[in-house]
């Protein structure tokens, strides 16, 4: 993310940096670059799709520590892409790197993948919190530097854009910033987090005094993610530049050395531009400055009013206006109860499927969810029918379709998907998608369970909490190819029962008071997990059949949010664990009475009971 080759050569620099004690103020928080963190720091298996209660717990932890420090929170989260689609290219480049890091974990290689429901565990432990939050309708970067100058308060990310920025308390990169180790000063000042602040004074004192009007320049031309270097090669080719970025001396920063050196002998922006422009043909010089233009204009701070959004919960910027999206679309979104998938595929018919570790040579295990999908994109861009019938011919024709990127064995593939036919018992002409939430909830919920294929009878004996996931499990045994097998079901059933024992033992919230015999469940429970694994293999065959079940989920939460949740969304810190699941279906292989692991607790077997004949009715 951000300017090609800056976080690094920034980093070599410490004098470029001033020490900061963060406490008694508003922090400004990008909040993609923070779960990025935070997962990384969390996770101790990237293979087995994600231990979402080990990461919500360090965001608690995070939260924890800003609020004995008296700092005041704010996440800005980005959204979908924007009617311009301008990162298209750099958003495809992330999807084939992700691709090849989870190839390389399924070959039992290192490396880093978020696993597929991160964001949506994030958003969720923000609201158990009561951390303010928005989610932009576009990227964010603008809104988080327009806020931050609003309050006068500090940035935190990893986005090394912030260092072009014009930021009135400075940038503070998540690397440098100690939350972990909160210091006590003397005096009544209290606590506060040890970090470091970029310093873009001493970043462009390093370079003749380059103006620093000159920055968002030296972003364009040096790369970032929104304009290709190729454009500017001509005027690399002949400026006549600094030595050192001629020969190639400087090692791996020398073009960055250079352009920078160059930069500083000009005096404000539009005298640089019409330099390189001198530089190229006539009939190219036009669109190189729109192209050039276009790319500082994303580094001046946004005239969206944030803070108005967090004082009344309003919402309000152009693009938004110009989408012609209802309202109530636009307030979910911003609010994150609809997640930027759902905005990619309205607005630019267009979405990105993430690979998790799983089998290649297999079709991508998003294909399982494919109907739950095309009903998503059929709610959202239904066609108002004619009173006439329309021919069969017609029928399929007029259906609109959504371009999706996903994987194709090894490659990243697009694929044009169709929408879903929406069943005029359940959404006739008089409730388009503006008119969506005046269905009645009854009629919203059957809507759901019907994609699911599931009967809201089957789903009585069930905690409301738990419906959702049984209803996708349902569907996931039903829809998976190959199809599951018995030990990867009783695995997911054992892992989301140790859910709700973690749940009844340690939340001191729960509703239902913990009886004397599911503590010593769980004491039992915590002693099977502390003995050593009899195999320590990975299956990755079972992985994939995991990873299905999760595509399933995040499209069943989607559908759900969608129809404005007439199943109660499940807590993913207490749902998913991957290397429990693994574990679970390792040992049921080797030793079946493992299904008998919470004997102790009969509420505890009741409730495995009660999902296993659900799922198997």
């Amino acid at each position: 993310m951000g300017v090609q080759g800056l976080t690094g050569f920034v980093e070599e620099h410490g004098a470029f940096f001033t020490e900061l004690r963060v406490r008694d103020t508003k922090l400004v928080i990008d909040g993609s670059s923070l779960y990025h963190q935070l997962c990384f720091a969390s996770a101790v298996d990237f293979r087995r799709g994600g231990d979402y209660g080990p990461f919500a717990a360090a965001i608690h932890d995070f939260f924890g520590s800003l609020r004995a420090c008296r700092v005041a929170p704010f996440v800005v989260l980005d959204g979908g892409r924007g009617a311009d689609d301008r990162k298209l290219c750099t958003l495809r480049a992330r999807a084939a790197d992700r691709l090849r890091a989870a190839h390389g974990l399924s070959r039992g290689e290192g490396g880093c993948l978020v696993p597929l429901l991160t964001r949506e565990a994030f958003v969720q432990a923000l609201g158990r919190l009561g951390v303010p939050f928005v989610q932009c309708f576009a990227e964010a970067d603008r809104e988080i530097a327009g806020l931050a100058n609003c309050w006068g308060c500090p940035v935190l990310s990893l986005d090394s854009d912030f260092c072009v920025f014009d930021l009135t308390a400075g940038y503070c990169p998540l690397t440098h910033f100690q939350w972990r180790s909160v210091c006590a000063a003397e005096g009544a000042e209290g606590c506060y987090v040890p970090a470091r602040c970029f310093s873009v004074e001493r970043f462009c004192g390093h370079f003749s005094r380059l103006n620093k009007s000159l920055l968002p320049l030296f972003a364009a031309m040096n790369g970032n993610d929104y304009i290709d270097l190729a454009a500017l090669q001509v005027f690399f080719s002949k400026v006549r530049s600094p030595q050192r970025w001629v020969t190639g001396k400087g090692g791996k920063h020398g073009r960055l050395l250079g352009l920078l050196n160059w930069l500083s002998q000009f005096a404000e922006p539009t005298e640089a531009v019409n330099n390189v422009l001198g530089h190229l043909k006539k009939h190219q010089r036009e669109e190189i400055r729109e192209l050039l233009c276009a790319s500082m204009e994303d580094y001046t701070p946004s005239s969206v009013n944030l803070e108005e959004f967090f004082q009344s919960g309003k919402y309000d910027c152009e693009a938004g206006r110009n989408s012609d999206l209802p309202q109530w679309v636009l307030d979910a979104l911003a609010k994150g109860k609809l997640a930027p998938f759902i905005s990619d595929a309205l607005i630019v018919r267009s979405t990105f499927l993430h690979v998790q570790v799983e089998n290649m040579q297999r079709p991508s295990a998003h294909s399982t969810a494919l109907p739950i999908r095309q009903v998503i994109y059929g709610l959202l861009l239904k066609v108002p029918q004619s009173n006439e019938a329309a021919a069969p011919s017609r029928q399929t024709s007029d259906q609109p379709v959504v371009c999706e990127f996903d994987r194709l064995q090894k490659t990243l593939k697009k694929t044009f998907v169709q929408a879903a036919s929406i069943s005029t018992d359940f959404c006739d002409d008089h409730f388009p998608l503006d008119k969506l939430i005046e269905v009645p909830m009854s009629c919203r919920q059957m809507f759901l369970l019907e994609t699911l294929g599931v009967k809201m009878s089957f789903l009585e004996s069930i905690p409301s909490h738990l419906q959702l996931p049984v209803a996708v499990t349902c569907y996931w045994m039903r829809c998976s190819e190959p199809k599951v097998k018995l030990h990867q079901l009783k695995a997911l059933l054992l892992m989301i029962v140790s859910g709700e024992l973690h749940r009844i033992t340690t939340d001191p919230d729960a509703a239902v008071l913990c009886a004397e015999d599911d503590s010593m469940a769980y004491k039992e429970f915590l002693k099977w997990k502390e003995k050593e694994l009899q195999s320590k293999a990975f299956d990755l065959d079972a992985a994939h059949s995991f990873c299905q079940w999760q595509c399933c989920l995040q499209m069943g939460l989607y559908l759900n949010q969608l129809l404005r949740t007439p199943l109660t969304e499940p807590d993913l810190s207490r749902l998913y664990s991957g290397t429990l699941v693994h574990r679970l279906y390792q040992e049921l292989k080797s030793t079946p009475s493992v299904e008998n692991l919470f004997s102790l607790s009969p509420k505890m077997t009741q409730l495995y009971q009660a999902l296993l004949n659900t799922v198997e009715s």
